[in-house]
């Protein structure tokens, strides 16, 4: 009985993703940072997500907290921002990096119903200029206090969860994204994972 639970609980969670929406991570080194936008990703229904890591190594998740997140959510890496975008835009993504800067779009005017990745930097310096200059479109969270940024985990759960409003208000969670084909599989591999 419990299995039976478990695996309609699998079920549930794999017809809820959003196999069109995902996030780009350029070279983020917290590990906690990372494993909070794992987690927020998994909580959003994101498929998976998108790693650039060009001025250091991926960092090392523990296995507490939200690092057990990574295993919900499938990362792929590339070796550039050129192949990364590349790739993204040969799948049919609109690409947005979040960037300070005068012609950024406000988040809010963006349609997140549509095959969407944005793109979220490193810690300290944000996203690259080769990010924001070769993305589709800048994007900024409004800010109205001294600081203009926020921690990176917590601006990319803002930007999701302004994803997923807009997509619960077109419905898109309440059909499967996935062909039965692609959810078969991906029950039987889910359902191997402790």
């Amino acid at each position: 009985m419990r299995t039976e639970r478990r695996l309609n609980r699998l079920e549930t969670v794999l017809r809820r993703r959003q196999p069109d929406l995902t996030v780009v991570m350029e070279n983020i080194h917290d590990p906690h940072n990372v494993s909070a936008i794992l987690r927020s990703c998994d909580a959003a229904g994101v498929m998976g997500v998108q790693l650039i890591y060009t001025s250091m190594e991926f960092p090392d998740l523990g296995k507490k907290s939200s690092a057990s997140a990574k295993k919900w959510v499938e990362q792929r890496r590339f070796e550039s921002i050129k192949e990364c975008y590349a790739q993204l835009h040969k799948e049919g993504y609109a690409i947005y990096a979040t960037h300070l800067e005068k012609a950024a779009k406000v988040l809010y005017e963006i349609d997140m119903t549509k095959k969407t990745a944005f793109v979220v930097g490193n810690e300290h310096e944000g996203v690259s200029l080769e990010a924001a200059q070769l993305a589709d479109g800048i994007v900024q969270i409004p800010m109205y206090g001294i600081i203009q940024s926020l921690n990176v985990s917590v601006a990319t759960a803002v930007i999701l969860f302004e994803a997923v409003r807009q997509r619960i208000a077109a419905g898109q969670y309440a059909k499967a994204k996935l062909s039965d084909a692609d959810l078969a599989k991906l029950l039987k591999e889910w359902a191997m994972k402790e």
